[in-house]
């Protein structure tokens, strides 16, 4: 069985399915707070059951609301070794002028890898489900995975963010699997 349609199993909506990419609808919160949590806790489930499956501890997981045919701005990013990130209605505020690029998977179309460049710190602004925004800034790792996200939330994958006549390559070929990124400190 190919790993696309492995995922396509656990739930997760495949490359080229309607709503993959096009923008999610951001929540109006306090307002939509019940929407909010249980759009939450569909994409906690669905990151259950694609931890079950496959090992993601190296890189962190994340899942994004449309993945799973939500049309709602909500995903969950799951680092290393840490609780679980929820990000309601993301949206990047800053990205640092250094960048770096590395290989990345996507679980709507886990067939392939790509080399995605991307910048080592990002700001970002959420809104809690109390209607506050909250901004953090994400940095190495976990800014990629970040922005990974984002990017589904707006409607993008990250093939739309590799450097023009890269294209990815077969899983089968990727040799990083498993293996966390590295950074200098």
């Amino acid at each position: 069985m190919r790993p696309s349609q492995h995922m396509r199993d656990l739930g997760v909506v495949q490359y080229g399915a309607p709503g993959l990419g096009e923008p999610a609808r951001p929540f109006t919160l306090p307002d939509e707070w019940q929407s909010a949590d249980t759009a939450v806790g569909q994409l906690l489930d669905a990151m259950e059951r694609i931890r079950r499956a496959h090992d993601f501890s190296g890189k962190g997981l994340g899942v994004a609301a449309p993945q799973i045919g939500i049309s709602r701005s909500a995903a969950v990013i799951q680092p290393p070794g840490a609780d679980p990130i929820v990000l309601l209605n993301a949206r990047i505020t800053a990205t640092s002028e250094e960048m770096d690029e590395k290989f990345e998977g996507c679980l709507s179309f886990f067939d392939v890898r790509g080399l995605v460049p991307r910048p080592l710190k990002i700001t970002v602004e959420t809104t809690t489900p109390e209607g506050q925004a909250v901004t953090t800034v994400y940095e190495h790792g976990l800014a990629r995975l970040v922005h990974h996200e984002i990017d589904h939330l707006n409607g993008m994958l990250y093939t739309a963010r590799m450097r023009a006549g890269v294209a990815p390559i077969p899983v089968e070929e990727y040799r990083q699997t498993g293996r966390p990124w590295t950074y200098e400190q």
